[in-house]
């Protein structure tokens, strides 16, 4: 029997989407396809006797930082080392690329084998979530912007994945927030949100909201941030899941990685950060 890991491509969607299927995951297809943009080189699969069977994605925000996702595997194949296999396979990768941070979103089942990989941990991340109907209101935005406000915001430029994400819907306050979203396969996902007002933040969301009034939405959050947490609850969202925010350190002497989590109230993603 025969395994090797290789390059994720635009042909593998369908064999990844059923993986994300089966993990019960709100990811599209766009979403795939976003990610082998934005990392063409770091999206791997593993395959065995010519099936697609395991995906890790690791998206680089320039030498700074890296972050791990998409860590999946056909439950028909697990506990046969393709998940470690493909996350050394990765990390090697970004050695390579000498990525001074890396960070991931682990699940409860994964979370340890990243320990074992010398991840710890960083703090909880939640996905909060809202029925579809809610009647959210009206609010008056402006075509997106964020280079100015993401940066010291979220500590590495992600400029290039935030500029792919914008056309799937993004607005902005001038000088004080943006926020994106995107279809999912479950739900609507509300995020990233980054701004320098709660207020603004409201807005924001408002608008997202008004964007889809009939669907459920999705929204993960940094419970640290009591700001996020009061207007996702004042909107009638309600927490859904927790998973553990990680970190590694990439190389040796790499200055820690400054970030402001109070300003952001909504993550692009757990396999974005």
């Amino acid at each position: 029997m025969t395994s090797a890991i290789r390059l994720l491509t635009p042909a593998d969607v369908p064999a990844a989407m059923r993986l994300k299927e089966a993990a019960g995951w709100n990811q599209t297809e766009t979403d795939w396809l976003t990610l082998m943009r934005v990392a063409p080189e770091t999206c791997f699969g593993l395959e065995y006797e010519g099936i697609l069977v395991a995906t890790t994605t690791a998206v680089l925000y320039e030498r700074k930082l890296a972050w791990i996702g998409m860590v999946l595997t056909d439950p028909n194949y697990r506990r046969r080392g393709f998940g470690r296999r493909l996350l050394e396979h990765a990390l090697a990768a970004l050695a390579v690329r000498q990525v001074e941070w890396i960070k991931l979103d682990a699940t409860a089942m994964g979370a340890g084998l990243y320990r074992e990989l010398g991840f710890d941990d960083e703090g909880p991340i939640e996905r909060w979530s809202r029925p579809a109907g809610a009647h959210a209101g009206s609010a008056v935005v402006q075509p997106a912007t964020w280079v100015p406000l993401d940066l010291p915001a979220f500590g590495a430029d992600r400029s290039a994945l935030l500029a792919a994400m914008a056309p799937l819907g993004a607005a902005s306050i001038a000088g004080q927030a943006y926020a994106m979203g995107r279809p999912g396969s479950k739900a609507a996902y509300f995020g990233p949100c980054v701004t320098n007002s709660p207020e603004a933040a409201r807005q924001l969301l408002i608008w997202f909201l008004a964007r889809h009034p009939d669907e459920p939405v999705y929204w993960d959050l940094l419970p640290t941030n009591t700001e996020a947490v009061h207007l996702a609850r004042t909107f009638g969202f309600e927490p859904l899941r927790r998973l553990t925010r990680m970190v590694r350190r990439g190389q040796p002497g790499a200055a820690p990685l400054e970030r402001d989590d109070a300003r952001v109230f909504a993550i692009a993603g757990f396999e974005y950060g």
